[in-house]
């Protein structure tokens, strides 16, 4: 049975009765992203390639990953660290009215569409079934024996199980052979006719059954799909910053920044400067509620050295404090 373990939530203190509680909000830049994962299987005679087809082909298993799409979105949560309170009094409706702004943020729940699995258990190269060669050959042997004194011979066929580079020269054999054929067919250099859909089939045929040879030599790959998404919070302060936002591992896929075994994908905030605002009239004591203006931030998706991704962004938590009158004592 598999079993899925959730964090206990955080103690918390009671918020007092008979106030207003309300949450400063918080950007949270979520990337979407999606990557390729090719796994190769070497042939089971590539490392006769070179010597029968006189090509250059990869000798080894291997995996390799690729970034195949990034999307880029922003939604706003409650910063659980910017908590006020404000008495209920008069002027409070028109405070509430901006909480469709961003002035009072409630967190985005999150759901089981948003999790993702990683790439499926690596399957290994499967080659059987390629080939219409036999494993065995015959072989004739001359055993000699005394008899009467006299040495006589006598010939002996014996099986004996093909080396890997006899059923690869066959291979290389077959491939050129099914070539010779399909030009043999195209050119009409044959002794059958065939014509219309009849010559489309066999050559289709044909190449199917040289591709399957080809692949005893140069291997094969198989492709797979990952989705997942990765949440980024830029930090408090309107500073240019720098975040990993995830990692691309060959074997493992898209990985959490925290894993070093991929290749980092670095987040750049860069905020826009905030002027100071102007001063007004302070006569008259007021009660005030303290709200949020988000600096307007270019973000760049880099892997270290190329741009990926460019847009700019409204940040809360980059951006400045100020304070909202509700009405006067």
């Amino acid at each position: 049975m598999l079993a899925i373990l959730l964090p206990f939530s955080p103690a918390k203190a009671q918020d007092p009765d008979g106030v207003i509680v309300y949450s400063l909000p918080k950007t949270v830049i979520n990337l979407e992203v999606e990557a390729v994962r090719e796994t190769f299987h070497a042939g089971p005679y590539a490392k006769y390639a070179k010597k029968y087809l006189g090509i250059d082909v990869r000798q080894a298993d291997g995996q390799t990953t690729q970034l195949s799409a990034v999307k880029l979105s922003a939604v706003t949560e409650a910063d659980q660290s910017a908590r006020y309170t404000i008495a209920p009094g008069k002027g409070h409706s028109s405070f509430l009215s901006l909480s469709a702004q961003g002035l009072i943020a409630t967190g985005n729940s999150a759901s089981a569409e948003n999790l993702a699995w990683k790439f499926a258990e690596e399957e290994k190269g499967n080659f059987a079934g390629k080939g219409i060669s036999s494993n065995f050959t015959s072989e004739t042997t001359t055993l000699y024996r005394n008899v009467n004194g006299a040495s006589k011979s006598i010939r002996q066929e014996m099986t004996v199980e093909k080396t890997s580079e006899d059923k690869a020269k066959e291979a290389a054999e077959m491939i050129f052979k099914l070539r010779k054929m399909r030009v043999q067919i195209v050119t009409g250099d044959t002794d059958a006719t065939y014509s219309g859909e009849a010559m489309t089939a066999v050559l289709q045929e044909l190449g199917r059954l040289e591709h399957e040879y080809f692949t005893l030599f140069a291997g094969y790959s198989d492709f797979s799909t990952q989705k997942t998404t990765f949440a980024v919070i830029p930090e408090k302060g309107a500073k240019a910053a720098k975040y990993i936002a995830f990692r691309v591992s060959d074997s493992d896929g898209l990985v959490g920044a925290e894993d070093i075994s991929g290749k980092p994908y670095i987040l750049e905030v860069n905020p826009e400067p905030i002027s100071a605002p102007e001063a007004t009239d302070a006569k008259g004591k007021s009660m005030m509620a303290k709200y949020r203006i988000p600096a307007i931030c270019g973000i760049r998706l880099k892997d270290g050295v190329e741009v990926l991704l460019q847009t700019r962004l409204p940040v809360y938590q980059a951006g400045v404090d100020s304070f909202f009158p509700l009405g006067s004592k």
